[in-house]
């Protein structure tokens, strides 16, 4: 398995910082509401309400699993004022409560289900259940009962369901956040009656329609926030009903349908009186959009986001001339622009941006531009910009040249340069006060030294990778910062294992793979590991036994240690990661690490093939609930398939090819309905093929094995079917008739499946972080030698049969899999006439009859 775990696009990691910014400011929020408790309302002395004291430890009852690990234990039978329960305010004159902060990120994300009992809180003023994991089967429509209510953030802790349309009586609601729920259907326009409504995000749901025009009447709007929706203008009315939220400074219609075709929505917006931050990205909006410079926008505007749309033309700059002495931010990312930076505005050839005294960030990454780094620095360097820039980013373009001196900009914070084409040596220090420095995936070279870093105290994030960088310190050298990530891949760190890395306690992300590190792993670098969410130290020559530490990672781990030379036994320290990648190596022992009688429920993808894993596979594996990928495969194992897999019930990808697996497949795999993929190829086992294999197969391979019998009848199931292998078995019979059946092989498929929904999973924190997923291989026989196919290439439909004991005819159903690449019935008994449908056949590129008895 090759684990593609990679950095955040630019775009994907300032969304992130959005959301981070969106989460400081609830936080500001609760800060101010907890301020106002303290001085109006503060402890009832005498108690809190029964009723309401009885309805926490309800709700209490429904959203807290594990008692062992109780974030709530505060709320208990033995302390009777509720009001000092944490989370929890009251008022001084009434003892209600009338707060509730159940803010995930800050207790631990609740898991069960919000029931009625919240009603009885009838004087709730603030809730906030953001960021948990509740489990009910729809958006619950409670909270609308909660009438005194002014503060509702119920962000990201549901999975679906119709907008609740009771939300709509909250008269008094000032604060209302419902994004990243999944929530369908319209926006209703009951919310237009919420007068006192002054912030709204909806962001991150699947609301269709359009934005009912009743939102125009919430005058006391500031913040609206409808990003990654499908919203659209489709009887192209336009958004006239914006003229009337003349309070408002910040709005995101970001992925907005059809905004591309309105001039009226653009005027509207242009005429927003205090708008401050102005978010239209992936709003199909082109140099062909009704753009003019008579759009004279507030001069309020400060932040303009116009990324992911498709202009092409420096024109763009025209649009927002009016308001460029005060923008702070201007992101043109992920557009078109090619050649050459326009400075001027479009005007004339004056260097009118480098006179943007107030512009701090500067995002132009994922276009074609193709200048020269220095021109482009030299331009933004000659007016005050020097001064006031503190992010720039100009990452995946085709920017050329060396990189030059950028201590000119005495404020630049963050500098990213990634996947360009920058060559040479670096001959000058980096700017002191960088916090990001990320120059990966580009063509420079040479040795880079401790002087480089000179008294980079603020330096937080380094990434370097695919370079041709050595990265030679001395021996006794100290960083002066303290890193969140280092990415070095590629870099020449070895052979000894850097041992600077010791000083950098707050690592969270850390790759120094293919480093040319021939080494053991000191100690220190596995306990000073527990707050890492993501570590690749692969492609090494790093060697040893990992000790059996007493330590735990973060819930979230990902860990990357393929070919290498660790042997040994594996230690249960490992078990608290999401991802596990340990082929390649020399590990001889997985005892300890499977038979603990701990249930994990964070390990999703565990590979272990090409070591050394010898004896009988240990029936331990029911403690692994959360299993998704498991690749066992080149390994000694021998016995048989241990009956506790069948637990594995989220399992998707079972290999184990290439051991000495022996007996029946137990019959409790049956359980595993999830599977995708079943490679048991390369063993002996035995026994009837199974009649209860999943029906969402994928990929079935169990070839050369000692499989007999007929084919069974159940197979005729595998609608989903790409690749069928039973060659080089002893099974008999006929060829089954129902091989119409296999609709992935008889309709036009544009690749596998498994390719277009990898099994994906989150690494919680997110803002390093991209989701990851695997690639699949197989094994198959192709025109005469064996050879080994991966994900893109698994868009081949193939059946082998051969090497059986097959008889009858090939039956006419065969010409009916017209998409199928790969045909081998070859070395059986196959007899009559070869059928004529095989004809029909046409991307048919490997066809083995031979060795039947044909007529």
């Amino acid at each position: 398995m090759n684990v593609r775990s990679n950095n955040l696009s630019v775009r994907e990691r300032k969304m992130m910082s959005m959301k981070l910014v969106g989460t400081i400011f609830v936080l500001l929020q609760l800060q101010l509401q907890l301020l106002l408790y303290s001085n109006n309302y503060g402890v009832a002395s005498a108690g809190c309400i029964d009723m309401e004291r009885r309805a926490l430890l309800q709700l209490k009852a429904s959203i807290v699993e594990d008692y062992n690990n109780d974030p709530l234990s505060s709320w208990n039978n033995k302390s009777y004022d509720c009001c000092e329960w944490k989370g929890v305010g009251c008022s001084n004159q009434t003892d209600h409560v009338e707060m509730l902060h159940l803010y995930g990120d800050q207790f631990g994300r609740f898991r069960g289900e919000i029931n009625a009992s919240l009603l009885e809180l009838r004087q709730l003023k603030y809730l906030n259940l953001s960021y948990n994991w509740f489990s009910n089967s729809k958006f619950p429509e409670l909270f609308g009962s909660l009438s005194n209510l002014r503060f509702l953030d119920l962000r990201a802790s549901f999975n679906g369901g119709r907008f609740p349309n009771d939300i709509s009586r909250l008269s008094n609601l000032q604060y209302l956040d419902l994004s990243s729920n999944y929530l369908d259907g319209t926006i209703p326009h009951q919310l237009g009656n919420l007068s006192h409504l002054q912030y709204l995000y909806l962001r991150g749901n699947n609301l269709v329609g359009t934005i009912p025009h009743q939102l125009g009447s919430l005058s006391n709007l500031q913040e609206l926030d409808l990003r990654g929706n499908l919203l659209s203008d489709k009887n192209g009315v336009g958004g006239e009903w914006l003229s009337n939220l003349t309070l408002l400074t910040h709005l995101d219609l970001s992925l907005m349908q059809n905004l591309d075709t309105s001039r009226l929505w653009l005027q509207t917006i242009a005429m927003l009186p205090n708008i401050q931050i102005l978010k239209l990205s992936d709003c199909h909006l082109s140099d062909l959009s009704p753009f003019h410079s008579i759009f004279n926008f507030s001069t309020s505007l400060k932040v303009i986001d116009l990324s992911g749309n498709a202009f092409t033309s420096f024109k763009i700059f025209e649009w927002v001339y009016n308001v460029a002495s005060n923008l702070t931010e201007l992101d043109l990312s992920d557009n078109l622009l090619q050649g050459s930076i326009h400075y001027d505005f479009g005007n004339t050839l004056g260097k009118s941006f480098s006179n943007l005294c107030s512009l701090r960030s500067l995002d132009m990454s994922s276009n074609k531009l193709s200048e020269d780094l220095s021109v482009i620095i030299h331009n933004l360097s000659v007016g005050c910009a020097k001064y006031s820039i503190q992010e720039l980013y100009l990452a995946s373009n085709q920017i050329i040249g060396t990189l030059p001196d950028m201590s000119v900009f005495s404020s630049l914070k963050t500098l990213i340069l990634s996947h360009n084409l920058l060559y040479g040596k670096i001959m000058h220090s980096f700017p002191y006060q960088l916090e990001s420095l990320e120059l990966d995936s580009n063509n420079l070279e040479g040795v880079i030294t401790d002087s480089h870093f000179g008294n980079m105290s603020m330096l937080k994030n380094l990434n370097l990778n695919s370079n041709s960088l050595a990265l030679i310190f001395s021996e006794k050298w100290v960083p002066p910062f303290q890193l969140f990530s280092i990415y070095l891949r590629s870099c020449i760190l070895g052979p000894s294992f850097p041992t600077w890395l010791q000083g950098q306690k707050y690592l969270q992300a850390l790759d120094i793979s293919d480093a040319k590190i021939t080494d053991l792993v000191p100690v220190w670098f596995w306990t000073q590991s527990t707050n890492l969410i993501f570590m690749n130290i692969s492609n090494n020559n790093l060697s040893g036994t990992i000790p059996n530490l007493p330590i735990t990672f973060f819930h979230y781990f990902e860990v990357i240690l393929n070919t290498n030379q660790f042997e040994g036994s594996i230690p249960p320290f490992f078990r608290s990661a999401t991802l596990l990648e340990m082929s390649k190596n020399k590990f001889s022992k997985i005892d300890l690490f499977l038979c603990t009688n701990i249930v994990v429920d964070s390990l999703i993808v565990l590979d272990l093939s090409n070591n050394q894993l010898s004896s009988l596979l240990s029936n331990c594996w029911g403690n692994l609930k959360a299993l998704k990928f498991l690749d066992l495969s080149d390994n000694i194992l021998s016995g048989e398939v241990p009956s506790s897999m069948g637990s594995l019930l989220e399992l998707k990808v079972l290999i184990l090819r290439n051991n000495s697996l022996t007996g029946k497949l137990p019959f409790s795999l049956k359980n595993c309905t999830n599977l995708r993929m079943l490679d048991l190829g390369d063993n002996r086992l035995s026994g009837p093929i199974p009649y209860w294999l999943g029906q969402e197969l994928q990929l079935l391979s169990l070839r050369r094995n000692q499989f007999y019998g007929n084919l069974p009848q159940s197979l005729c199931y595998l609608k989903n079917i790409q690749l069928l292998d039973l060659s080089e078995n002893n099974i008999s019979g006929q060829i089954f008739k129902c091989l119409k059946n296999f609709s992935s092989m008889s309709q036009k498929v544009s690749s596998t499946n498994i390719q277009e929904t990898p099994i994906l999973y989150s690494t919680g924190v997110g803002s390093i972080f991209q989701y990851a997923g695997f690639d699949l291989n197989a094994l198959l026989m192709w025109k005469g030698e064996e050879r080994l196919f991966k994900n893109n290439e698994l868009i081949l439909r193939s059946i082998d049969l051969s090497s059986n004991q097959l008889i009858g005819n090939i039956p006419e159903e065969i010409g009916n899999l017209v998409e199928l690449v790969s045909l081998n019935l070859s070395s059986n008994n196959l007899s009559g006439e070869i059928t004529l449908k095989i004809g029909k056949l046409k991307l048919l590129e490997f066809l083995d009859l031979s060795r039947n008895q044909f007529s």
